[in-house]
């Protein structure tokens, strides 16, 4: 049976015709709708509807922010309804119920239990790790040589490295020697000089003094023979001049020999100038020695050398020449939430554990830090607290876990603290 073609659509998108079993039937365009007259497409209307998504986002994030960082007074009066607190990024919910434990953590993570407490913490050489640096003055020097390599265990006072000012400062040293060996010839030829002419002094004395008594007599003889009429008053006056000079020279051989006459020659005034000219000699030798040793790197402790920074030729950076530390003893530095810190006691017992270490290791509680700082260690998770307030806590390893965890210093492991809550 014929059937008759469909009318095509009028300006409202809706159009009439007949259907093959001869009832009449309407179609209507969905591309486009017809408003006033006009034909708007489908997609325009889907487009005047996307426009409300960006302001519903926007107030979305706009009260998560408010939420957050304002913390509305509905939102606090419902944390205090719901015994809430707000969380930190850790591995925790993000809101647990104050008062009590959150829930166990997992291998790396930090946390707290009924009966022990986890935090990550580094394996490090008893006493912590030296950076071995180029003693103070040491300028622009650079290495000569290095005496040590890498695993290498050296005595307290050994010689690790040696700088290439070696060569000047011992120029000097040798050079303050030779001042102070000069100066002490100095001092024993003004010693002998100052024996010699005190000697010298008495004897003019004593040929002074001997002048002296005669001309006295002289004097006196012509006085009597003046008085007598037989010698002239003119040469009384030469005797009693010649007595006078005489005199004289006695007083200026007293004085000269005062300088030289001492009860000890070191106390002579030339033998003490000499003898401090040594002193200072001695004094410029002994500096130069102590700058002759800014040339020698050494070990400040018995221990093993780790890591060499600076070779040969290199000047040291601020990483230093090398690192150095006794691993003979082992501890762990463990970095514990300052709101777990206070059920820590010294003397509880760990287990740490790391992935590189064959098994657990086991130390005791020795010391616990007294400041509170910034977490250093973090965990590889994406949520990890990279912002935490923590206290250090010291363990030494016993014998058995310090043979084990020689060969991982700062090695990143997991300790469990049992506080001791459950014995």
């Amino acid at each position: 049976m014929a059937t008759e073609p469909l009318s095509s659509p009028d300006a409202t998108g809706v159009s009439a015709g007949t259907a093959a079993d001869g009832l009449p039937r309407l179609v209507v365009d969905r591309k486009s709708v017809a408003i006033d007259g006009r034909r708007i497409p489908a997609w325009r209307r889907w487009l005047r509807r996307a426009r409300v998504i960006p302001v519903v986002m926007l107030l979305v994030a706009f009260g998560g922010f408010v939420g957050l960082y304002f913390q509305p007074p509905g939102l606090q009066k419902l944390m205090r309804l719901l015994d809430l607190q707000p969380g930190a990024g850790t591995s925790t919910p993000i809101a647990v119920p104050v008062g009590r434990p959150p829930p166990e953590p997992t291998a790396g993570a930090a946390g707290s239990t009924a009966r022990t407490i986890v935090g990550l913490g580094r394996l490090l050489p008893l006493g912590d790790i030296r950076v071995i640096a180029p003693p103070f003055g040491a300028g622009d020097a650079r290495i000569a040589s290095l005496a040590v390599n890498e695993g290498e265990k050296v005595q307290k006072g050994a010689v690790l490295a040696i700088l290439d000012n070696e060569r000047t400062l011992r120029a000097a040293v040798e050079a303050a020697h030779g001042i102070v060996a000069a100066r002490e010839a100095g001092l024993r030829q003004v010693r002998e000089q100052a024996i010699a002419s005190r000697d010298e002094a008495r004897a003019l004395l004593a040929k002074a003094e001997a002048a002296s008594v005669n001309a006295q007599l002289e004097f006196e003889r012509s006085t009597d023979l003046v008085a007598r009429g037989i010698y002239t008053k003119s040469s009384l006056d030469l005797k009693r001049a010649a007595r006078d000079q005489a005199l004289q020279e006695v007083a200026r051989m007293k004085a000269s020999l005062v300088r030289f006459d001492v009860a000890d020659m070191e106390t002579q005034a030339d033998v003490m100038l000499a003898t401090r000219n040594v002193e200072s000699a001695k004094a410029e030798l002994v500096r130069a020695e102590a700058d002759l040793e800014k040339a020698y790197i050494r070990a400040p402790t018995d221990g093993t050398v780790l890591t060499i920074n600076a070779r040969a030729g290199e000047k040291p950076g601020t990483q230093g020449i090398m690192t150095f530390g006794n691993i003979d003893e082992m501890m762990a530095e463990i970095e514990i939430y300052q709101t777990l810190i206070g059920a820590v006691a010294v003397g509880d017992p760990v287990t740490i554990v790391a992935d590189a270490l064959p098994r657990p290791l086991l130390g005791k509680v020795t010391r616990i830090g007294l400041e509170v700082g910034r977490q250093i260690l973090t965990e590889t998770t994406p949520a990890a607290n990279t912002d935490a307030r923590v206290v250090k806590v010291y363990v030494d390893l016993d014998p058995a876990s310090t043979a084990i965890a020689r060969p991982f210093t700062n090695l990143q492991v997991t300790a469990r603290i049992d506080t001791g809550r459950a014995r």
